[in-house]
């Protein structure tokens, strides 16, 4: 388990976030990244992040006056799971990338495919 406090754990979710293409954060809409320590009880305690929302895939013209879709990045789970600063920074970079392909409607299975499991 890796010691991080929470603002520096908020700094690499940061820069992941900063490492996105801007071609992709253009087409983000309506979707905020929020760091928590634990997942909410009934799911995974090992959950590192979970998107809360309806994929832009799956909007219609329905989908109006919305709150934001939510993209959480679970601070403990991912600390626990990694042995030094440097797999925090490349599993906080997975994770965020992940969440937001689910904002673009890509599924688990092909995000496996691609190498962000």
């Amino acid at each position: 388990m890796v010691e991080m406090s929470r603002e520096r754990f908020e700094e690499l979710v940061s820069d992941a976030l900063d490492g996105v293409p801007v071609e992709l954060t253009r087409l983000m809409d309506n979707v905020v990244v929020l760091v928590e320590d634990e997942p909410p009880e009934h799911e995974p305690s090992d959950l590192l992040g979970l998107y809360d929302g309806v994929a832009l895939t799956e909007r219609d013209s329905n989908y109006t006056f919305r709150e934001p879709d939510r993209i959480f990045i679970f601070r403990n789970p991912t600390l626990a799971m990694c042995g030094d600063e440097a797999e925090v920074v490349a599993e906080v970079r997975i994770t965020v990338v992940h969440e937001i392909a689910h904002h673009f409607g890509i599924d688990d299975e092909a995000l496996h495919a691609l190498g962000y499991a």
